[in-house]
């Protein structure tokens, strides 16, 4: 055992977190009490600084697509992904901004909302072939759709049609159940996880929120930062 090292001065991030170049890599971004709570009175912004929203909005400049659930689009708020402060020169070359990616397996979503109809780029929708027509001809009317599965949503299919669009740096948001999905399909390259200071208590949602993982994947710490006192790790997964 070991004390980690503390290196003077601040990191340059965008070049810590940087993805590796030519490969499709699939990264989580998520934040977590002491005690492994992903969510604070319902809502994972609850649990991070100032820092970690910095880093949130860094990885989306980072990435090619923002993978996210219904189900977070809907607890969280989430609005289209707006330029951010410290995106100089992270988006040469790509769209100004990166699209979202919703999954939805039964299209209950509001085609309405700004993420849909104030998009910079459009919107891109992860539906199944089972989905509703009705509700699928609404979305395709907003978003690209994505048909990644039957009955259920399989997301090496959806990797694949991203990939096949250019997107081949992807983060995935969450929310827990989404990420429980892509874990146990094998697609979780990297881990970035914020270490809130806080313990919660009560039976709390983890960053994982899905049955066991059949082949639990090993994964290696890559990088350790801290600001105040909170802690942000990123995880390899070893291959």
């Amino acid at each position: 055992m070991r004390a980690l090292s503390q290196e003077p001065g601040e990191v340059d991030l965008a070049e810590r977190y940087a993805y590796p170049a030519g490969t499709t890599w699939l990264r989580a971004n998520m934040v977590a009490s002491l005690d492994g709570a992903a969510q604070r009175d319902e809502r994972s912004g609850g649990l991070g600084n100032a820092a970690d929203r910095h880093l949130f909005l860094l990885l989306r400049g980072l990435a090619d697509v923002v993978i996210v659930g219904a189900g977070t689009v809907r607890s969280e708020g989430y609005g289209p992904v707006k330029r951010s402060e410290g995106w100089d020169g992270v988006r040469d070359g790509r769209t100004p901004v990166p699209p979202i990616a919703v999954v939805s397996r039964t299209l209950d979503l509001d085609f309405d909302a700004p993420i849909f109809t104030e998009a910079q780029v459009p919107t891109i929708v992860l539906a199944t072939a089972t989905a509703d027509p009705v509700r699928l001809k609404a979305a395709r009317e907003r978003a690209d759709v994505i048909i990644a599965g039957k009955d259920s949503l399989d997301f090496s299919v959806a990797v694949q049609e991203l990939a096949a669009r250019g997107h081949r740096r992807l983060l995935c948001e969450g929310g827990p159940g989404v990420l429980a999905q892509v874990v146990a399909a094998g697609l979780l390259d990297e881990l970035c996880l914020t270490l809130s200071p806080v313990l919660l208590g009560g039976r709390p949602v983890r960053i994982l929120n899905g049955p066991p993982v059949p082949v639990p994947p090993e994964m290696a710490l890559a990088d350790a930062l801290q600001d105040e006192e909170f802690l942000f790790l990123r995880y390899t997964r070893n291959r």
